[in-house]
């Protein structure tokens, strides 16, 4: 593949490691942050010292706070910001991202609109080519060079072919797929079991209720999505299964870790600073529970998920009344 000009905004672990991928793969990288001093540490020391201390980055990033510069740089964008600070910075910009290629690697949703951020950049940016990127890729993992994969979704073919092979690597393999809206509402939504599984690894769940908690979380944002309109067999992907065993069952997980310290008793203002990073469940999870109240879907888990963390209900409540509703099918979407 010839070298392309990419630029990443956010400076985080998944926005240096993306860019650490692509500079290994002999492109021209640029890496955009608002913090000066960061910035000059990854020049000069080719490390991101806030985010990913002791791991060291390709020494062609470069780094700067100049996002018109970083932009104007590049044919292809990742953007790897927090959704509430998305479409603020996107908007900031949109004259410079007008006709590039754009991909979204946030799993988040927007507040009050309930976007995803591949929606916000097609409404905000003008002659756009947008795609997302998501799978079960925990940063600390992959800037290790431990193999996994990942998946670019858009209905622009060449597209995902040019996302495939900029970022294809011996440790990096990247899979399509055409559901948009299905990949980024995944990724979403698997935030919200994530916090879950860390209350219950705090509280000693054992491996059989791990695997419950795992494929009725799986049930829940699968009839959720098809609620949204997204195709529920992407569900089964790398974007869908996968990306929820990986969160569900790592600690390097922002919101498991946050999950953690609630099922520890901290309080949730505390455990959100304590982490140091952003967890993008608890936003999700509230505007998930103003969804399904809407669509009137049946999410027993993430409601009770609600009720533990703005109506401070008892974890060993929620779990009781978990277990008392009445029985349902398996498996969804199957004539029984």
């Amino acid at each position: 593949m010839q070298a392309k000009k990419v630029t990443v905004l956010g400076g985080g672990c998944f926005g240096s490691t993306i860019a650490d991928i692509i500079a290994n793969n002999k492109h021209d990288v640029l890496i955009w942050m608002r913090d000066q001093q960061l910035a000059n540490k990854i020049n000069q020391l080719h490390e991101n010292t806030k985010y990913l201390p002791g791991f060291k980055l390709n020494e062609n990033i470069v780094a700067t706070t100049d996002i018109q510069l970083a932009i104007n740089h590049a044919d292809i964008v990742f953007i790897a910001i927090p959704s509430k600070s998305f479409r603020q910075v996107v908007s900031q910009v949109k004259t410079f991202l007008a006709g590039k290629i754009i991909i979204s690697t946030t799993k988040g949703i927007e507040p009050a609109t309930f976007k995803l951020m591949g929606d916000i950049i097609k409404e905000e940016v003008a002659n756009s080519r947008v795609g997302a990127l998501s799978g079960p890729n925990l940063a600390k993992e992959i800037i290790q060079k431990k193999i996994t994969a990942t998946v670019i979704a858009s209905d622009d073919s060449e597209l995902r072919t040019t996302i495939q092979q900029l970022l294809h690597c011996e440790y990096f393999r990247v899979y399509s797929n055409i559901d948009r809206y299905g990949v980024e509402l995944a990724g979403a939504l698997k935030n919200i079991y994530a916090i879950v599984s860390g209350i219950g690894t705090a509280l000693n769940m054992g491996e059989n209720t791990k695997s419950l908690l795992i494929t009725r979380s799986l049930a829940e944002m699968s009839r959720f999505a098809v609620k949204r309109g997204a195709n529920p067999m992407t569900f089964l992907g790398l974007s869908g299964v996968g990306d929820l065993v990986a969160t569900c069952a790592s600690k390097l997980s922002r919101n498991f870790q946050l999950g953690f310290a609630l099922g520890q008793g901290v309080e949730l203002n505390t455990a959100v600073k304590k982490i140091g990073q952003v967890a993008e469940g608890v936003n999700t999870l509230e505007q998930v529970k103003i969804q399904a109240d809407k669509l009137k879907v049946d999410m027993p888990i993430a409601q009770g998920l609600y009720q533990i963390i703005f109506h401070q209900q008892s974890i060993s409540m929620m779990v009781k009344e978990i277990m008392s509703r009445t029985h349902t099918t398996d498996v969804e979407f199957v004539e029984h």
